[in-house]
This record gives C-alpha cells, structure tokens and sequence, in this order.
C-alpha cells in the first residue's frame, strides 16, 4: 500500500488541540500501520488504556555510587566511609524527576548484566515505569566520589558497546512506542472533539505526547542516532526534548527538535564550531560565552538553526530560553539554595520544563517552573526526590 502524506490538519490536533476528522483518523493510522510494522496491532489496545504521555530514552545508563571521604588524597589510600547505590544517569534521572512532578513517563533503558539487573530492581522500587531491552555487554557503574566539603569527583565509564542487532532493535522498540503514542493521541482528541464540529472544552493537560532523548549514546550506536529518531518523531507528531553534547548533538540539531537544553559550556563549544568568523576566535576557548549579550546571540543562532526553542542552562546563573522564529527570549535567576549536589539538576529542569509544555503553559513559566526544581534538586542528595 503506497504511503499517504500526514494531512496537516491531523498534526494540527495533536500541536493545537483542534477537531480530528473522520476522514482524516484513518489515513494516519494506515501511515502508523506503515511505519511501525505489523506488531503495531498488538500495541493498539494498549494505546487506548496506557497511562504514558511521554517516553524518555536512556541509552547509556549507569548505576551511580557515590563514595564519601574526608578528602581526596593523591597517591595515598583514600578509604571510603560510606558508599550509596541507585539508577543514575541522565535520561533515568529525568524520568525519575517527570513522575515526581505528575507526568506519565515510559523509561526505555537497555540493560545487560548482574549491574544490569540491579539497575532494573531500582527502577521496579521506584515505581518508575520501564521498559527494558536486555544486552550482551554489562550495564556501567558511575562512580561519585564527595568529600566532606562536598566537592566531587566522578568517574564515568564508556559502558557496554552495543551490537548491530540490538542497536536495530532499540530503533524498532521506539517507532513501535512512538506509534502507539500518537494513535492514543488521536483517540483523546476524538473523544474531546464531538462530530458537531464544536471544540471542546481546553484540556488541563497538553495532548502533545513528548519523546525526551538525554544523555550519551553508548558505544556501536551512530553518533546520527538521536536525529534519527528526531525525524521519527515528527512523523508520528511527537515533540522532541534533546539534551546531549558533542558529535551526537551537533548531528541532532540538524533533525530540528522542538527544543535543545546545552548547558553553557555546550553552547560555546557548538558556538565555536558555528559563529561567523568576526567573533574572536577564542570567544569558547574558556568553555563560556561572555558577554550574556554573546550567549543570547549564540543561542539565537542555534534556535534559528533548530527552527525550536533552546533553553541554556548556567547553574547558579540567569537560565535563557529563546525561539529566533518567534522573536522571543527570557531570562530567568533560580532561587538561591544551599549547594549539595550538583548530580542531576539539569536533568531536574528539562523534567520541569517538559512538565510545563505537557500542561500547556507558557514559555515564561516553563524557564520560572524549570529554574525552580533544577535549584531543588542541588539541594538533595543524587537520585533523592526529598
């Protein structure tokens, strides 16, 4: 069956909540049916029950156990007086924070091993919805090493390197997930869409289903994997939340995510790589941008590059978030806190920030909002919620 263009009306509803035609239902699942294979059949009444709103991906997990010393000693035995264990990483931690705040978040995490498995146990205690996709090679430990003045250290292996056959079957999990997503999509919008043609009442929450893609893609997987599954996603009409750095993201950037969260250091090195040639040549030498005025054009540039927002992440500092097609940009200062860890909150404000879209808030109060929990969450020990 040859495959049919995704009417625009149908991307309307689930990008603006408007009415989903009869007529038009059945052409985007017949595209659906196409591009997720015949399994897709299995996931349809699932769909039309599943609690899941966005699916976060988390390619390259770790278990993370932080050591505590009294100081770190160079070339001398340092002994450890405590040692915690829990799942860690950047796209665990952004799930774990989304289902803190009420959101619905499916984690897909590729496990392998006796690592592997504890990782899951973690997970199942947590209540934070899974699943998994077993591996050859061993799952990673990350290791956080804190001193009594509470500086860090942190050691973080490559992790297990992925087959050709599984990275494959990651990929056709996502589609197959994304899929069943957006039919569950348009079922809500039927339902809130009566046949009289009269819109209904405004949703408390977004229909927009959201697909977050954070933190590094393990060894075997191209580093054209996140764009891949960007580009996937704007077919099946699921926004895409990126946060990575490096090749990877510079690749992605190219799919045209619906936002982008570099922290500074990210944004200067892709600035770098990208300002016009009469900014000084050292302007990201340092790994920071400066002036803020050169930080606001550089993440202008990368909003007009991605045709989305870019929301700039500077720790203590004044966030930004920017979209060069709307001629908007805001800035925000987070709360003053108590400094004890600083594992994990980035992950904390794209959680927030996602929240915020799924509720339909404005721009303004996804920065406020964000700023807000990413300060929280440095307030916390690593992977603690309170």
């Amino acid at each position: 069956m040859e495959q049919r263009p995704l009417p625009a009306a149908a991307v309307d509803v689930v990008h603006q909540h408007r009415q989903v035609h009869d007529r038009e239902v059945p052409v985007l699942r017949r595209r659906l049916a196409d591009a997720a294979g015949p399994d897709l059949a299995a996931l349809l009444p699932a769909a039309a029950t599943a609690l899941m709103d966005t699916l976060v991906l988390a390619l390259n997990p770790s278990i993370d156990a932080e050591w505590r010393v009294a100081d770190v000693l160079w070339e001398e035995k340092n002994n450890v007086h405590s040692e915690r264990r829990w799942a860690g990483g950047k796209g665990i931690n952004v799930a774990r924070w989304l289902k803190h705040l009420g959101g619905k978040p499916q984690l897909l995490v590729p496990l392998g091993g006796q690592i592997g498995a504890e990782l899951a146990g973690y997970l199942r205690a947590e209540k934070i919805s899974s699943h998994i996709i077993r591996l050859r090679e061993p799952t990673r430990v990350n290791v956080i090493v804190t001193t009594n003045a509470r500086r860090q250290i942190r050691f973080n292996p490559l992790g297990p390197e992925l087959s050709r056959r599984e990275r494959d079957n990651i990929l056709r999990v996502v589609r197959r997930i994304l899929a069943a997503l957006s039919v569950r999509t348009l079922k809500r919008a039927e339902a809130r869409a009566p046949e009289r043609g009269v819109h209904a009442a405004s949703p408390p929450e977004c229909l927009t289903p959201l697909l977050i893609l954070s933190g590094s893609l393990p060894r075997g997987v191209p580093v054209t994997a996140y764009a891949q599954l960007i580009r996937s996603a704007h077919g099946f009409g699921v926004r895409t939340l990126l946060d990575c750095d490096g090749p990877a993201f510079a690749a992605a950037i190219k799919a045209r995510p619906f936002l982008v969260k570099p922290n500074e250091h990210e944004l200067a090195q892709w600035w770098g790589a990208h300002a016009p040639s009469r900014v000084p040549a050292d302007a990201s030498s340092a790994g920071s941008l400066r002036p803020e005025a050169e930080i606001l054009r550089a993440a202008r540039a990368l909003s007009a590059q991605t045709r989305g927002w870019v929301l700039v992440s500077r720790g203590g500092k004044r966030g930004l978030l920017v979209n060069h097609a709307e001629g908007f940009h805001f800035t925000a200062t987070p709360p003053r806190v108590k400094l004890r860890n600083t594992v994990g909150a980035g992950d904390a404000l794209l959680a927030a920030v996602a929240r915020q879209i799924q509720l339909g808030k404005p721009p303004e109060q996804w920065l406020k909002f964000g700023l807000r929990i990413g300060s929280k969450a440095t307030r916390l020990a690593a992977g603690r919620l309170s």
